[in-house]
């Protein structure tokens, strides 16, 4: 008898879009670099540009502003430490390639939904002359809350500060659009819009400067050295296009998550839904169970066939206290219990039934032991 397994951690990584098989399939049979000059050279490098144009659509960019690099991480760092802004100014609730690619960042402070301070950003600026680069997510990877990214950088500039946004968890879930964000550098990753791993963009706004981390070839307009990785730059593109054209895919995944989440609290009262009175992403939904660690929760699920995540999913495998709930003042008893369920374009009615199901035997295995923890 066949497992019944569904993926429910969408957030951490998409599956492999069709489309990005059959363009990484198509990259891979041709020879080229597109550094060369020759015919094999030059076919190479039109595949390069075509995808770059095609990225750039994804968010409304202009192709020359956008950089191929390795990831979300890395383009986070360029940005930041490419950047030359003698500040960065980042939100506590950043991914950890933003949080630990400077010890000396300072950090803006985020409200208990998760959203970032302004009136404190507004103050940190004055404060110091220095120019500065602000970074604050569009959407935060462990509970979906969306920022006011606009406000930010309008803060940003009024202070002559850059403003770089990592549009990594966003992009292929909502609209995304450089112009209407005002942001200078936007940051993006293939494999969470059903792309190859391995490949993402730093898109440069503008006059904008940005000094390579990787240096010795001048691919990229000097911006990162390296022949192009070809195959990924191809899958990039497929999934970015494809993405754009269904994003109508994600409000049918609302639905699901909201089904979801009225369930479990109709099962489990004391549960609680991270950030549910904020703006969030379509597909997001980070659900605390008082007393019970999420460790227990998502091997208890896994056990069951169903896949989800305690927190980022970019932690070398680790369970622990989410960064995100501690900035956002929750009590160590809700962050340690909370886990991530995020769902894709590809979700059915089945796989929210089969988590229930799951959850809903799990909560009652536990529920004695809960209810005993919470009253100690």
């Amino acid at each position: 008898m066949t497992r019944r397994e569904t993926y429910l951690d969408w957030n951490a990584t998409a599956p492999l879009r069709p489309e990005t098989a059959a363009a990484v399939t198509a990259a891979l049979r041709d020879c080229g670099n597109a550094s060369s000059v020759h015919r094999w050279g030059r076919a190479a490098r039109q595949r390069v540009e075509n995808a770059r144009e095609i990225v750039a659509v994804l968010i409304g960019a202009d192709p020359e502003g956008v950089a191929f690099v390795s990831g979300g991480t890395e383009a986070n760092q360029l940005a930041l430490l490419g950047s030359g802004r003698e500040r960065i100014v980042v939100s506590a609730v950043e991914h950890s390639s933003v949080l630990q690619a400077l010890q000396h960042a300072e950090r803006i402070p985020v409200s208990a939904d998760g959203i970032v301070d302004l009136g404190r950003l507004e103050e940190l600026l004055a404060s110091d002359p220095r120019p500065a680069l602000v970074s604050v997510m569009l959407a935060n990877n462990e509970t979906g809350a969306i920022q006011p990214v606009a406000d930010v950088a309008d803060v940003a500039h009024r202070h002559g500060a850059l403003f770089h946004c990592d549009a990594v968890q966003a992009a292929g879930k909502i609209p995304v659009d450089i112009v209407a964000i005002g942001a200078d550098l936007i940051s993006l990753s293939a494999h969470k819009l059903g792309g190859p791993p391995g490949i993402g963009a730093l898109i440069i706004g503008g006059s904008v400067e940005i000094a390579p981390m990787i240096r010795g070839g001048g691919q990229e307009r000097g911006r990162r050295a390296g022949s192009e990785n070809l195959p990924g730059v191809a899958g990039f593109a497929a999934a970015a296009d494809a993405a754009r054209h269904r994003l109508a895919d994600y409000e049918r995944a609302q639905t699901l998550r909201d089904s979801l989440e009225a369930a479990v609290l109709a099962t489990a009262p004391e549960a609680i839904v991270i950030g549910a009175a904020t703006p969030r992403l379509p597909n997001t939904s980070a659900i605390a169970l008082p007393g019970v660690s999420a460790e227990t929760q998502v091997i208890a699920l896994d056990l069951d066939g169903v896949m989800v995540s305690a927190g980022a999913a970019c932690s070398s495998g680790k369970v622990g206290p989410s960064h995100v709930l501690q900035a956002m003042g929750a009590a160590p008893e809700i962050a340690g219990s909370t886990i991530r369920v995020s769902l894709g374009w590809s979700t059915t009615e089945a796989e929210i039934e089969h988590f229930l199901e799951a959850w809903t035997a799990m909560y009652r295995r536990v529920k004695p032991h809960a209810a005993a923890a919470r009253a100690a």
